[in-house]
């Protein structure tokens, strides 16, 4: 069975190319708006990965994973930041939150398929 991949983003144009990117590779992929609408989904169906921004509206994707990290079944889950930012003090307050990893875009798709299957496993 595929693992399944949630992106969270408020742009649809990176949700729909990391999207695509997942599932040519084999995933099965599941969308979020926002941090708000991912914590709601994931919620009701958990997944086997996290791929989140870090700049949204609602919650931003440091709350999301601080969100999905106080629950019991994401206490394990991997978490990539996939964000435009880069300075070593947002990458720390994604670690200190539990993000497993970092991303910044833009990206090269077979890059984020790397990550994903070193992740993964």
């Amino acid at each position: 069975m595929a693992k399944k991949i949630m992106t969270v983003d408020d742009s649809s144009s990176v949700r729909q190319m990391v999207g695509l990117t997942l599932k040519d590779a084999g995933y099965d992929v599941v969308e979020g708006v926002d941090g708000a609408d991912a914590l709601a989904k994931l919620k009701a169906s958990p997944v086997d990965m996290v791929i989140t921004d870090l700049n949204m509206p609602n919650m931003d994707g440091i709350e999301l994973i601080r969100g999905l990290r106080a629950l019991p079944t994401f206490k394990f889950t991997p978490i990539i930041m996939l964000t435009t930012e880069s300075q070593a003090s947002r990458k720390e307050e994604g670690k200190n939150a539990g993000a497993t990893g970092w991303i910044v875009k833009p990206f090269k798709p077979d890059q984020l398929i790397a990550v994903v299957k070193k992740v993964l496993g």
